[in-house]
């Protein structure tokens, strides 16, 4: 668990699935985005499998008792002993804060904390103010993405 501002980052709770879930569809309708619950959206239905039994991790974000926010990681065979960034979505009152910025700095510590050298990201290109975020923070781009609305990957190494 960690803090910023009045926000909490925690683990993700099996109480906290249809909330999740909701947050998550609720961005991207706000973007135009169609969410997927049998495709690319299905692991924050099943966090335990895709997530938990797999070395990765969940995590909600909470201000004032209410999910604001999600973000999590799970390792991948595209790479190098890598992980994907995924379900990084935020409220629109939980934007401006500056809590992206930390959130990702966060999953990378205790991604390289677990030993990964690579993260790749998938993302959208409407969705600017990520792709901001993850260009300006050391992402280079890639190919080869594999999730239908998401027209942009990218690549950090570690270490």
């Amino acid at each position: 668990m960690s803090s910023y501002q009045d926000f909490l980052i925690r683990d993700w709770r099996s109480s906290d699935r249809a909330i999740a879930f909701n947050l998550i569809g609720f961005v991207l309708v706000e973007y135009g985005l169609t969410q997927e619950p049998e495709g690319a959206d299905r692991d924050v239905l099943e966090v335990e499998d895709f997530y938990q039994q797999k070395n990765g991790e969940f995590w909600v974000i909470e201000r004032q008792n209410k999910l604001v926010g999600t973000g999590a990681y799970y390792p991948i065979s595209r790479g190098q002993n890598a992980v994907e960034i995924r379900k990084m979505y935020l409220l629109p009152e939980a934007r401006g804060f500056g809590l992206g910025k930390f959130l990702l700095i966060e999953l990378e510590k205790a991604i390289a904390k677990k030993g990964f050298d690579q993260i790749w990201i998938e993302t959208a290109s409407i969705l600017k103010g990520a792709v901001q975020l993850y260009e300006r923070n050391g992402y280079q781009p890639s190919t080869g993405v594999e999730t239908l609305r998401c027209d942009r990957v990218y690549v950090k190494y570690l270490g």
